[in-house]
């Protein structure tokens, strides 16, 4: 069974780069799995630079979107998975349930989460999931955006359950909530 690790903050707490030191301190080859879509020029430079500083790592860069199951099931060969992360993971899931008329619901992220929680445990590698912690602001102001912020809280409470551990980082500061392995 694979180590599962979460690691969850605000946004550009210092999670990510957190989540990759902690994946580099490991050994054997690493995966990284991406689930931001291009959106604009802006992005496509910014996901350019990330995968271009890993590669100088020894990283193995995958971008999919919404298949992070897959991606997991064909990690053979590698030590480590980082999957960054899953809030744009729930987003994308959103709007591919919105394009094809689908129901986005708590019940279907729940469903969804359960499978890759199942998946991560099978998975050969470890599994470093990212998530933004996004409940801790102000109530959205529209059904979408808090129908957004139900469905990663969901998630990141079922990946939490599922995770051998889970750490908060703010101001770049990781603090471990969950497990009673050191990784700092």
């Amino acid at each position: 069974m694979a180590e599962i690790i979460l690691i969850t903050g605000g946004s550009r707490s210092g999670k990510s780069a957190f989540a990759q030191q902690l994946a580099e301190r490991r050994t054997g080859a690493r995966l990284f799995l991406a689930t931001c879509p291009v959106t604009d020029n802006e992005m496509a430079d910014r996901i350019g630079r990330h995968i271009a500083d890993r590669q100088q790592s020894g990283w193995d860069t995958v971008e999919e979107q919404v298949d992070i199951n897959g991606q997991l099931a064909a990690a053979n060969g590698y030590g480590v998975v980082l999957v960054d992360c899953l809030t744009l993971w729930v987003n994308n899931l959103m709007y591919e349930a919105h394009r094809s008329g689908k129901a986005m619901d708590e019940d279907v992220i729940t469903a969804k989460t359960a499978d890759l929680a199942a998946a991560a445990g099978i998975c050969p590698a470890a599994v470093i999931f990212v998530t933004n912690e996004v409940g801790a602001g102000i109530v959205p102001d529209n059904k979408d955006a808090r129908l957004y912020r139900d469905l990663v809280g969901r998630c990141n409470q079922q990946v939490a359950a599922a995770a051998d551990s889970v750490y908060l980082v703010s101001c770049g500061i990781p603090l471990q909530i969950k497990g009673t392995g050191n990784a700092l």
